[in-house]
């Protein structure tokens, strides 16, 4: 048994794995067995350091293990070429029980409303879903959502594009965190954070810093303190775009050109169309204020008091 453990060990080092890592773990007793198990991963696509990072995937059987999970995968409808990316972004799925760990999690993405032709492409964007517990990390994220006003019937389609909200570490006082933040910079209530989120999960990823960062951008410009708060609850996206590089600069160019725009243009336009906007000899104005709400035009004129009238349309971005 040791002999041959010892030969096993010897075929790690030649193919570039270190042997220690795999220390404990239940290994096959032929050097053959072993072959087959790196030839199978490398034909997914893997490499010796896919391997290294997560050893335990050679103690996976290719038709025990392997094989019938990759199977299952298939027949939900994730694609093929995909069949690297997904056990490299989630080595443990390939020694997953079908049974016990993956049908209950699809069962369960079935169950907060994601169609099913939905399913395969939620597991490609976020493969780490799978791994999640029901009554641990998944149904803490689904809770917190709803306890922060996302309404029920809105949670399917928000998964489904945002599947890492599953994953999001989201209990105690992590959870209220954000909220309770953004509510000391700007005032937001905790029951309207859900429509923020809603909009951008991931604000719960964002620094403190960066998020005071662009709230003092907008200060700057003269907006009052409620219209920072209608801001970022329309466009929350706001928060996450790169002030020196590309806000900045952009509000810059406009307010040379003397025009009014909403926030909404000018986060949404494409560098392609800003530059073609920023060529004309006259802009179009109509365009520009499509989704708008709040315009960039006279804000560095002094005001009198935080209600002054700076020019809004009403709409909600």
């Amino acid at each position: 048994m040791i002999a041959n453990r010892t030969r096993v060990y010897e075929f790690f080092r030649s193919i570039g794995v270190v042997p220690d890592e795999h220390d404990g773990l239940d290994l096959p007793v032929t050097v053959e067995v072993m072959q087959e198990r790196v030839d199978f991963l490398h034909k997914l696509g893997l490499t010796i350091e896919d391997i290294y990072n997560y050893p335990f995937v050679l103690g996976c059987s290719v038709k025990k293990n392997m094989i019938p999970v990759l199977d299952y995968l298939g027949k939900l409808g994730v694609r093929k070429s995909t069949f690297t990316e997904f056990p490299r972004r989630y080595p443990q799925v390939l020694h997953a029980s079908l049974v016990v760990d993956l049908a209950p999690v699809v069962k369960y993405l079935q169950g907060m409303d994601i169609k099913p032709h939905d399913i395969p492409r939620v597991l490609e964007k976020y493969p780490e879903d799978l791994g999640f517990k029901l009554e641990g990390t998944t149904s803490t994220s689904v809770a917190h959502l709803i306890g922060i006003g996302v309404a029920r019937r809105e949670i399917g389609g928000l998964l489904t594009e945002y599947p890492e909200i599953l994953g999001m570490k989201e209990s105690g006082d992590e959870a209220s965190q954000p909220t309770g933040f953004l509510n000391s910079v700007i005032g937001l209530a905790p029951d309207k954070f859900g429509k923020v989120e809603e909009k951008m999960p991931w604000i719960v990823n964002l620094s403190d810093r960066a998020i005071v960062k662009h709230v003092d951008f907008l200060k700057e410009c003269r907006f009052s303190s409620e219209q920072v708060k209608k801001m970022v609850v329309g466009c929350p996206h706001f928060l996450h775009l790169l002030l020196e590089s590309t806000i900045k600069p952009r509000h810059k160019m406009i307010a040379k050109k003397g025009v009014k725009y909403s926030l909404a243009w000018l986060i949404n336009c494409s560098d392609e169309k800003f530059e073609e906007q920023m060529n004309y000899d006259s802009m179009d104005i109509e365009e520009m204020e499509i989704e708008s709400s709040f315009h960039f035009n006279n804000i560095m004129k002094p005001r009198n008091d935080e209600s002054s009238n700076y020019e809004d349309d009403d709409s909600d971005v």
